[in-house]
């Protein structure tokens, strides 16, 4: 008994001594585990801070916490995102760019360093190359029925870079001004971005709002209607789309149509509470315009006082009318109007004859400016 007692009391002893051993031994490492749970605690801090909007604060413990421990990937992306909260965008890249270099695989980070260096610092290459990095990146999928699946996240993940790179090429080829092909070359790869996005985001509004206004400036105005059509399917009461595809319509003289774009555009405008004086004045003006265009017809006159007033597929935008009609229809007035500003009749314009009516040429757009 004494025998297992002193065998124990040796093994302690050994393990003790090999311990403070080690310490004189290995003391770096030593120090750098010491220093990461300062460094944590620190960051735990910064985290508390966050999650009280005291801002500064949590900048100071992050700065703290990342002195000791620099590897913290998470810190220095919440870092990064408070510099950009103070509009200190060049120490928010410098702080994303510490984050990827702990973690490669930080899709997060990438994302918003793309974004902060197109948007705020001019960087599109910049941008467009860490955009590229995600779209690069392969990560073990996995579905637990029930349970858990990042098969969505990651998708829309690629979804959202293709996107933002579609964005910092048209940006980009904005700059080429004196310049047409390099311009040109820019916004093709804009499209082939917004392509490969919308056939991840596939009912996303901005994507396909981008992607028809991409055609649009390219010129290509028969892709251009077909994907605002698109956008206005999705977000129909987005005012934007409604106005672009009324101003095409306008510039391909078919002004009854695009004067119903109009109306709907300016409903929508009238309708948000920050809508500017400008906004509204400029709106008009080009309502102006179109029924000027619209009065040099024969027709015109009657076609405005009578027909666009009272046919509901045209006006799309008076409010007593489809009140009206949804109590007529016992339907609730703002599913009503949702559904009245969602139709796209100018559709059939921009069909193409080769496709059968229930087919949508926009579905099919891999080999774009090849």
């Amino acid at each position: 008994m004494r025998a297992k007692i002193f065998f124990r009391q040796l093994f302690k002893f050994i393990l003790i001594a090999a311990f403070i051993a080690s310490i004189f031994i290995y003391p770096n490492w030593y120090k750098k585990q010491w220093h990461k749970v300062q460094g944590m605690y620190c960051v735990a801090q910064g985290d508390k801070y966050l999650r009280k909007a005291k801002f500064q604060k949590a900048i100071n413990e992050y700065k703290k916490g990342l002195e000791l421990y620099p590897e913290h990937y998470g810190a220095w992306f919440n870092l990064g995102n408070l510099y950009v909260v103070y509009e200190d965008y060049y120490s928010a890249i410098d702080a994303y760019t510490n984050a990827i270099k702990h973690n490669p695989n930080y899709v997060i980070a990438r994302m918003n360093y793309g974004i902060i260096s197109a948007e705020k610092l001019g960087d599109f290459d910049g941008a467009i190359e860490q955009y590229d990095k995600i779209i690069g990146i392969r990560r073990k999928l996995v579905y637990i029925p029930f349970v858990f699946n990042n098969l969505r996240s990651y998708k829309t993940n690629i979804g959202l870079a293709y996107y933002n790179k579609g964005v910092a090429y048209r940006q980009k080829s904005t700059y080429m001004d004196n310049r047409h092909e390099e311009k040109q070359a820019y916004l093709l790869q804009a499209i082939k971005a917004y392509q490969e996005a919308s056939k991840i985001l596939k009912k996303d509004y901005d994507t396909h709002y981008n992607l028809a206004l991409a055609y649009h400036i390219n010129g290509n105005y028969n892709l251009a209607g077909l994907t605002y059509c698109k956008a206005i399917e999705y977000g129909p009461l987005n005012y934007e789309a409604h106005y672009n595809l009324a101003v095409l319509l306008n510039h391909l003289k078919y002004y009854k149509e695009a004067l119903n774009e109009l109306y709907k555009a300016n409903t929508l405008v009238m309708s948000r509470a920050e809508a500017g004086e400008n906004q509204q004045k400029y709106m008009f003006n080009v309502m102006n315009d179109v029924t000027k265009e619209i009065l040099k017809d024969e027709s015109g006159a009657k076609y405005l006082t009578e027909d666009f007033l009272n046919d509901r597929t045209k006006t799309g935008t008076d409010i007593k009318l489809i009140r009206s009609k949804a109590k007529e229809k016992g339907e609730d007035l703002d599913k009503a109007f949702y559904e009245e500003m969602q139709a796209c009749d100018a559709r059939s314009i921009f069909r193409d004859e080769d496709n059968p009516e229930d087919e949508d040429p926009t579905e099919e757009l891999e080999d774009y400016g090849e």
